[in-house]
């Protein structure tokens, strides 16, 4: 899957606004006309048109889009809506409470964020859900993999510029024992606690890299 471009938007929210509630009104949704505004517009954009959409039809654009929409296009349009901290809670809660629970995508969500964008989503997390992360985590992880998404969400680490620990550390590895510390997660661990250490390692030394190959590899 290749990355969305945003290209320039020479209409405004208001514009916008009106368009999609043009598409909702017809005898069927006109489905293409949401995709080709929402996906060209970037999370703030997007959060502009909802306030325009509240204000001229007094009603949530969100919930219009649940009632008009179906399958995976709604859940794809949905997961664009939001600002990226509530869209990681959202992913996170449905990985670990839905119907089909989603260990290695609630395990990528987390390993793959700062400490202080796991902070930031876990106080949205409790907000919209009124639940503890740590606790569903609890409820749905185990052994190895469990301990170590529960020190990802609780403890605060360094992500100041000075000193990338975690990159120095696998640097440090490969001269004293030749191989990649990639390598050795690989040959030592598996299952669920394998991806998590990969996701760590692979975003600490390359976070734009780690997402364009999970892109290439999903197209």
């Amino acid at each position: 899957m290749s990355t969305l471009s945003i290209p320039p938007v020479l209409t405004s929210p208001r514009d916008d606004a009106v368009k999609l509630y043009k598409a909702f009104k017809g005898f069927e949704c006109d489905t293409a006309t949401l995709v080709h505004i929402l996906a060209h517009r970037d999370a703030t954009q997007r959060s502009l048109i909802e306030q325009e959409y509240r204000a001229m039809y007094s009603e949530e654009l969100s919930k219009r889009l649940a009632s008009e929409l179906s399958g995976d296009v709604k859940r794809a349009v949905l997961l664009w809506m939001p600002d990226p901290a509530t869209r990681d809670a959202t992913i996170v809660r449905n990985a670990l409470s839905g119907d089909i629970i989603d260990l290695k995508g609630a395990t990528e969500v987390i390993c793959s964020r700062t400490p202080s964008q796991i902070q930031h989503f876990k106080q949205i997390y409790y907000a919209w859900f009124h639940a503890y992360l740590e606790h569903d985590i609890e409820n749905q992880a185990s052994g190895d993999h469990q301990k170590l998404l529960l020190a990802c969400v609780s403890t605060m680490r360094y992500e100041g510029p000075q000193v990338d620990r975690l990159t120095a550390i696998s640097s440090a590895y490969h001269s004293m024992y030749g191989n990649s510390l990639e390598k050795a997660v690989k040959s030592e661990t598996s299952g669920l606690f394998e991806f998590a250490l990969l996701t760590i390692l692979r975003c600490a030394e390359n976070h734009g890299k780690y997402f364009a190959k999970l892109n290439e590899s999903s197209g």
